[in-house]
């Protein structure tokens, strides 16, 4: 037994005062200027199920294909779970590239499987690219408004994002020939087809003028698509990347969330293979690679599946939705309020009249069980308070319809 005879007399002895805990760093300094996301705020003050909600860009969950997904899982856990539950390669798996080169490709958008990157979301492919491209103060235009995670992304980079106008057929060419003469921009970003938030597609002799574009000034493309194949009305306009012009400096972002399943987080960017390498360095980085079984699951749905059969399937349902939006519009917004007619995609962008903020509103419209996205937050440059952004493809056609009584009462 230790006893205190035991203790050396000449033994030191410390007495320690309790003091002030040091505080643990703060949070780096690249944050101070990234606000969280409006839009998922606003999902989650209207989560309540007795809330229509017209502000979430989120396919209709009960289109889904479960059982075929579910069959692709089965089938790989069965026939290669030892392939699909290990680590992969950081380009992604060979089968997934390969199916998807040729759905690019039957786009007339000739692809190689190895002109492909599959990435964890395209918001992902986002990143990769800001991290390859963008240095701090880097200047990044941007379609003013513009989708809002892609300038958080820009903004996490310490970017300087430069807005370009637009009217309602997308970018306008003059402006951005006039922005790009003065600034040295490093890209351009663009969502050229149903526009997020507008729903506006951008005309091919416009896509034409943005190549030239980026061919005179020396910038990057990066053109996200990930609604081009919600087409409800109207002809395909091709990609930008098709454009020779613009060919050797355009990335196109591409995604399996409104096609096949938003939770399976798979997207892919294609890119000239400079490019590409540098963004395979940054995801060895960010992730080692986007999860295996879910890359091997998404390439035999693919096998076995008849995705466009899908497809069509879901773009019969969302027009259906748009169309029964566009008829209730009329009697449910304030006289003077202007709205587009988007050819597919998942949102109709409006423009209240004059003296209507749509952000003060949206307090009322939830008081009514109803809710919508303030258009503000979307611009970079100056703000429109009046503008709104409506997404149709989560409700039925008679949810939208009692959605839009309730949304009339928020102006009455």
């Amino acid at each position: 037994m230790h006893s205190a005879a035991s203790t050396p007399a000449n033994a030191a002895t410390t007495s320690r005062t309790p003091g002030p805990a040091v505080p643990a760093p703060a949070t780096a300094s690249r944050l101070a200027g990234v606000a969280s996301s409006p839009v998922r705020d606003i999902l989650a003050l209207t989560a309540r199920p007795e809330v229509i909600s017209f502000a979430g860009g989120l396919p209709a969950p009960e289109l889904f294909d479960v059982v075929g997904i579910r069959a692709a899982y089965d089938r790989v856990l069965a026939e290669i779970p030892r392939q699909a539950l290990q680590y992969s390669t950081t380009e992604g798996d060979p089968e997934l590239r390969t199916a998807v080169a040729a759905r690019l490709t039957d786009r007339d958008l000739p692809t190689d499987p190895d002109d492909l990157l599959i990435t964890t979301g395209s918001q992902q492919a986002l990143t990769l690219l800001t991290t390859a491209l963008v240095e701090p103060g880097g200047v990044v235009l941007v379609e003013d408004p513009c989708y809002l995670a892609a300038l958080q992304t820009f903004a996490f980079a310490g970017a300087r994002v430069v807005p370009v106008p637009t009217d309602d057929q997308g970018i306008i060419p003059a402006a951005l020939e006039e922005i790009a003469a003065r600034e040295k921009a490093t890209l351009l970003y663009i969502i050229p087809t149903f526009q997020n938030p507008t729903g506006r597609t951008l005309p091919a002799e416009r896509r034409a003028a943005v190549a030239e574009a980026a061919a005179r000034h020396g910038f990057w493309i990066v053109e996200d698509d990930p609604y081009g194949e919600l087409r409800y009305d109207g002809d395909r306009v091709p990609a930008i990347a098709a454009d020779p012009t613009a060919a050797d400096r355009t990335v196109l972002l591409g995604s399996f969330s409104k096609v096949m399943a938003p939770g399976l987080r798979l997207g892919f960017l294609r890119a000239p293979a400079g490019l590409r390498r540098a963004c395979v360095i940054a995801k060895q980085a960010a992730d080692l690679h986007t999860s295996s079984i879910d890359q091997a699951a998404a390439a035999r749905y693919l096998r076995d599946s008849d995705l466009d059969a899908h497809v069509a399937g879901m773009r019969a349902a969302y027009q259906e939705r748009r169309d029964a939006m566009l008829e209730g519009l009329p009697a449910a917004l304030p006289e003077g309020s202007r709205w587009n007619r988007p050819e597919g995609g998942m949102f109709i962008w409006v423009n209240l009249p004059d003296g209507h903020d749509a952000t003060a509103l949206l307090k009322t419209a939830v008081g009514h069980e109803v809710a919508y996205v303030p258009g503000a937050p979307f611009f970079s440059g100056e703000p429109d308070p009046g503008a709104v952004r409506l997404s149709f493809t989560t409700h039925s056609a008679e949810e939208i319809r009692e959605g839009l009584r309730r949304l009339a009462k928020t102006f009455a």
